[in-house]
Parts: C-alpha cells; sequence; structure tokens
C-alpha cells in the first residue's frame, strides 16, 4: 500500500523516534509499504516519520528498485564509524522541489537490524554513506535542510510559505 509523504513543516518530521520493539508480520507490512511508497515517487530513501509514524525505521535502495539485493532495511540504525567528506546536492521526499548541497561523511559505516530484528552491518560509500546519514538523520527530527546555511535554509521557508498561502504546499 502506498503511503502518502509527510510535507515539511510537519512536526512528525522534526520530533525524536522510538525504537522498532516488535518484529512481526505487521512490520513487515509497514516495510513493503515503505518501499513501495518510496519507489511510487522514484526515492532512494525513505524513514518512518516522512510516512508520519514516530518510529525509528527506515528503507533504502540506491538502485530505486532496480535491484532487489540492494533494498536495505534500518530498524534502530546507528553510525558506527564515518570518514572522508563529500559534499553533493540532496534533496528529500518531505520537501519536494528543494535541493542544496550537503556536506556528508564519504564513507559511513552502520550496524540496524532487519525486519526480522536480525542485527547487520555494512559499509557504505558516495550516495549509500549519504543515504545512511540522510535517513538516520530523520529518525532524529533532522532534515537536510539543517545542514544548509541559515541564509538558504531562510529562503527555503519563505518560498514554502508563499505555496502555502496559495494553497500549493500543506500546512
Amino acid at each position: 500500500m502506498i503511503r502518502e509523504i509527510v510535507k515539511y513543516p510537519n512536526p512528525v518530521l522534526v520530533q525524536q523516534t522510538a525504537p522498532v520493539e516488535k518484529f512481526d508480520e505487521e512490520l513487515q507490512q509497514l516495510v513493503d509499504d515503505m518501499f513501495e511508497s518510496m519507489y511510487a515517487v522514484e526515492g532512494v530513501g525513505l524513514a518512518a516519520p516522512q510516512i508520519g509514524l514516530k518510529l525509528r525505521l527506515a528503507v533504502i535502495d540506491v538502485t530505486v528498485g532496480k535491484n532487489p539485493e540492494a533494498r536495505l532495511v534500518l530498524a534502530n540504525p546507528e553510525i558506527t564509524h564515518s570518514e572522508g567528506e563529500q559534499r553533493e546536492e540532496e534533496g528529500c521526499l518531505s520537501l519536494p522541489g528543494f535541493r542544496g548541497f550537503v556536506l556528508r561523511p564519504k564513507f559511513v559505516s552502520v550496524r540496524a537490524q532487519n525486519a526480522t530484528g536480525e542485527t547487520w552491518e555494512m559499509r557504505g560509500e558516495g550516495l549509500l554513506a549519504r543515504a545512511f546519514c540522510h535517513e538516520i538523520d530523520h529518525l532524529y527530527g533532522v532534515l537536510f535542510i539543517n545542514h544548509l546555511s541559515m541564509l538558504k535554509r531562510d529562503l527555503i521557508r519563505r518560498r514554502i510559505r508563499k505555496l502555502q498561502k496559495a494553497g500549493d504546499w500543506p500546512k
């Protein structure tokens, strides 16, 4: 089932999430819904807050569905190591149409659980490292615009307020 993507400035996007504690069929269905929702808008990652849930859960697929083996489920993820730097343009499904250059680590190691509760670890590079950081940020109420300059962030907020007044953006 495709879930609606929550748009900024919805308060759920800036709140802390609760750990995933139950690894059951309901969680597996949620994960399936998250992948389906992400693919429907051609995203590479989606965090539970982006569909209105305060749950420490995210999904990532940097192949956008082209390689089923690239699908990653991150329940209760943590970054265990990072190194290097990369500055690339990022966007967010909760801020469609807005992009900005964000400085992130070039390499990131992550420890998380999958949909059945098994712990896994992986080192990501480039786009995958960026996706790990971006989605894990979501689980702590941090959006990519928080990494932009104050000027750029204010510009985006003003444009969103304008869109809201015109009725072209949710409040």
